[in-house]
């Protein structure tokens, strides 16, 4: 049976004794449902901070108001910032964070686009990514696509 990509990030993180955690917007804490539903998860898994309010994005995760008007709340350096400040407020090893437009376009980006930023010991990466499947599937989407970024991340530091 093939392994999910949950799965991956677990066999990953548990054989190397790293630990993950999450920033999420526009992905509502779907990318920790599907990480805590891996047995075990508990012991790499830190956990996240799911940030919809700008405010908080600032005040907990630590990005910059001038990130956010200079490049938008959907942007590669919001989504970098964001992975950025749940690591170091978590103290993990690695982070996932997504911003973006789940449904509704914001004049710059349609609907259906999200940045997804991961950082480690190896630095800070962002992917954009767009879909077209209405607010639900857009959201199961952004956090798969976020979870297939992040363990080709690991999978290139770890086994490096």
């Amino acid at each position: 049976m093939k392994k999910t990509v949950q799965q991956r990030i677990a066999t990953l993180l548990t054989a190397s004794g790293k630990t993950l955690s999450a920033a999420e917007s526009c992905t509502g804490g779907q990318i920790s449902h599907l990480l805590t539903t891996v047995s075990g998860s508990s012991t790499w898994y830190l956990g996240s901070v799911t940030s919809y309010a700008t405010a908080v994005k600032e005040s907990v995760l630590g990005v910059p108001a001038q990130t956010i008007r200079e490049h938008g709340l959907t942007s590669g350096e919001v989504a970098a910032a964001m992975a950025e400040g749940v690591r170091a407020l978590t103290g993990s090893t690695y982070a996932v964070a997504t911003t973006g437009l789940a449904e509704g376009g914001d004049g710059h980006y349609p609907e259906g686009t999200v940045w997804i930023g991961v950082t480690g010991p190896a630095g800070t990466e962002t992917r954009l990514y767009q879909c077209d499947h209405g607010r639900t599937g857009n959201i199961r989407r952004f956090a798969t696509v976020a979870l297939q970024t992040l363990a080709k991340y690991l999978e290139k530091d770890i086994n490096r």
